[in-house]
């Protein structure tokens, strides 16, 4: 997968304004890549999260603000900054592309301070924003919680879903944290894939650490649900040693010195959705949504389990797991 420490640029017949972007990002430590045509540049965001993306509207006006468009209307891809080039007398074009979702335009002509001080914005901009996470590049506690407030307003029957890692600090301890950053890409691709194909309209968000929200309409909760666990049980054993996957387990201490086997890791997810639940605001979804959370986590395995009670007349957990194997 591409760095995210990458600005694509799209202009065929700009080589000038390539040249001006390759150079802004060989000298902020950015990679650079220039891409052929709008298929490229959807293509390049459904496999990763580039730093920012550039499109010279010269070639293709109406192609670029559609382009654009598409890109801020996916929950996936609207957390990439998008700036489109323009030319000299083009401010229809600007106003439409701001509209459209640009987060910066600017004309082609502007000085080298100029683009090297406006694209500077942009990436701070974003990154203060979105606050993603540099391991995973998903969006934030900001955009989660936005995107909770929306389905609300929207009158949206949704389930919010808390994903965390099982026997993840014992792994991180056993095999050091770069291979606990894997573990950590590996689940955000397996959550960001999963929700993208099957749950249209769906968001994913990155809390920190190996704690992960996802949103998605409810009628999609358990098939994806279903997908992600199987997902994660198939490929996450391929992280341990030959050794370590065959017996199941490993040997580690706990705080106080005694030795354990330590399971090999699982993934438990508390779902709370609006279809049973008068839910009022993020911060009621939020707590009962880390409740599940740990509830899901005192049971073996992976599993997601939902949220079904009936607030006035079962207020505790309950005591079924919706497992993804049901």
């Amino acid at each position: 997968m591409r760095s995210e420490r990458t600005i694509a640029f799209l202009g065929p017949g700009s080589p000038e304004s390539g040249e001006r972007v390759r150079e802004f990002a060989h000298d902020r430590g950015f990679g650079y890549l220039e891409l052929e045509d709008f298929g490229a540049v959807r293509a390049l965001m459904n496999r990763s999260f580039p730093a920012c993306v550039v499109l010279d509207s010269e070639h293709d006006p109406e192609g670029t603000l559609d382009t654009c468009s598409e890109l801020k209307r996916e929950a996936f891809t609207a957390i990439v900054p998008v700036v489109i080039l323009t030319g000299q007398g083009e401010s229809a074009l600007a106003a439409r592309a701001l509209a459209g979702g640009a987060d910066e335009v600017m004309r082609r002509e502007v000085t080298h301070d100029e683009l090297h001080l406006r694209m500077d914005l942009v990436l701070r901009r974003a990154d203060r924003d979105v606050a993603v996470h540099p391991t995973t590049r998903l969006p934030g506690t900001v955009m989660i919680e936005r995107d909770i407030q929306e389905r609300m307003r929207k009158g949206e029957d949704f389930g919010v879903c808390y994903a965390d890692l099982d026997h993840f600090k014992e792994f991180n301890d056993r095999y050091g944290y770069g291979s606990g950053d894997r573990v950590i890409f590996i689940l955000s691709k397996i959550l960001r894939d999963v929700v993208r194909a099957l749950a249209p309209g769906g968001f994913v968000g990155h809390i920190g650490g190996d704690d992960f929200i996802y949103n998605v309409p409810a009628k999609y909760i358990a098939p994806v649900g279903r997908e992600i666990v199987e997902l994660f049980d198939e490929l996450i054993p391929y992280q341990y040693t030959k050794e370590d996957r065959r017996a199941g387990y490993f040997l580690g201490k706990d705080r106080r010195g005694a030795v354990h086997r330590i399971p090999l890791m699982t993934l438990s997810i508390g779902v709370v959705t609006n279809e049973y639940l008068d839910i009022g605001h993020t911060a009621q979804v939020s707590e009962l949504a880390a409740e599940m959370k740990s509830y899901a986590k005192s049971l073996p395995g992976s599993k997601y389990v939902v949220d079904r009670r009936d607030p006035e007349r079962d207020p505790e957990p309950p005591t079924e797991p919706r497992r993804a194997r049901d």
